[in-house]
């Protein structure tokens, strides 16, 4: 048996053992582990056929065969023609090299081409500004790696991956896009000089606008990118973050640490209950950054296993709770203050149709934001809206 034929075989053993309850990556590690005999190069083909069997979303899920879908999904991936594609398909590997639109014209399964909907059966679902046709097909195409740049630290970071030959482009003044996979930790040793932050998800910062000695609170921060961008923005904000899990603020904590930002409060809480009196007292926010917890839809090209088991009767129930979480702390936010409603979804119902709901249950007063769409150039696409208290 060719390496080729192995490397297709264990991709789809993977496949046939994977059912979505772990992250793919985490799940890849432990199967690589079990199996020492692997060496780098067979790891890398074998993720990557495995990744590019979910890339194809739901298209044709039922009927193709998992070989056949693996090598169709590596084909519509590659940028260039491969060694596996030529044992195995070489028609389709001197094609290789157009681009993806042009791919998926060339392949069809019973006289059916391929649609969008076939991929990405929610399309009807997508919040208003996406394209379906230009999000659907970037599945295809492993996202980048993006540094927000802290400091003023152009230059001298510009400096360093140029020493050492990664090729990167600036996407906003402070964020260079890199290749997905570049060891930032290695080239740049300085930590605080950047943070590891997608370019969609540094546009947000751009809606806070905070004063200094303002009350801020990063209610759902996860491991505070989010608030790292408003305390680069304005240092003298007085900081507030919680998130309903332990071990995530004590990555938080490590995180702040390395960015040298020390003095903040911090706190667990489950908002899907109502805040309990003694936890604030009669203290109010100037500000409020509800990053809700959401499908996670506008990142899948990250996680594309995501896609292939996510079902629609999903969003209604991240609707329902991104819903009670806001109404569970914009009591919280002083008259005047603003909520900044964020979420990493391309779904209507979790993003236009909370916000409409929240300003008719609530009074607030939508003021600015919309969709991001970051698949155009390899970033996430997210959702964020400016909300001011009356």
């Amino acid at each position: 048996m060719t390496r080729w034929e192995n490397y297709l075989l264990s991709a789809e053993h993977i496949v046939h053992a994977y059912d979505g309850a772990l992250p793919l990556h985490h799940f890849l590690k432990t199967f690589f582990r079990e199996r020492p005999k692997m060496g780098s190069r067979d790891r890398r083909w074998v993720s990557q056929l495995v990744y590019a069997f979910y890339r194809l979303g739901h298209l044709w899920k039922a009927g193709m065969p998992v070989p056949e879908r693996i090598l169709l999904g590596q084909f519509l991936c590659a940028t260039q023609e491969d060694e596996l594609l030529a044992f195995f398909r070489p028609e389709w590997n001197e094609k290789a090299g157009l681009p993806v639109t042009e791919k998926l014209a060339l392949v069809s399964r019973n006289g059916q081409p391929p649609t969008m909907e076939g991929i990405f059966p929610f399309v009807s679902e997508l919040s208003e500004g996406i394209a379906p046709q230009e999000f659907v097909p970037s599945f295809f195409t492993q996202p980048r790696l993006f540094i927000r740049v802290r400091k003023n630290k152009q230059d001298a970071i510009a400096a360093l991956l140029q020493q050492t030959g990664v090729a990167f482009e600036w996407q906003a003044p402070d964020v260079l896009s890199l290749p997905n996979g570049t060891k930032t930790e290695t080239i740049i040793p300085q930590r605080d000089w950047y943070e590891v932050q997608d370019a969609s998800s540094r546009q947000t910062g751009r809606l806070f606008q905070p004063g200094p000695g303002q009350r801020w609170w990063d209610c759902c921060a996860a491991s505070g990118g989010k608030s790292l961008l408003l305390l680069d923005q304005e240092p003298g904000v007085q900081l507030t973050v919680s998130d309903i899990r332990p071990s995530i603020l004590h990555n938080l904590q490590q995180r702040f640490a390395a960015a040298g930002i020390h003095r903040y409060e911090s706190r667990v809480l489950d908002l899907a209950q109502p805040v309990p009196p003694s936890i604030f007292g009669r203290q109010l926010f100037d500000g409020i950054i509800l990053d809700a917890p959401c499908s996670g839809s506008g990142t899948w090209g990250r996680t594309p296993e995501n896609l292939y088991f996510f079902r629609q009767e999903q969003i209604a129930v991240f609707q329902a709770l991104q819903r009670r979480i806001a109404a569970n702390v914009i009591p919280l936010l002083k008259p005047g203050g603003t909520l900044i409603y964020i979420t990493c979804s391309v779904f209507r119902q979790e993003n236009e149709a909370v916000v409409q709901h929240l300003c008719e249950s609530t009074g607030l007063q939508r003021q600015a934001g919309g969709i991001i769409p970051g698949y155009m150039h390899g970033a996430d696409t997210m959702f964020a809206n400016v909300l001011v208290k009356p």
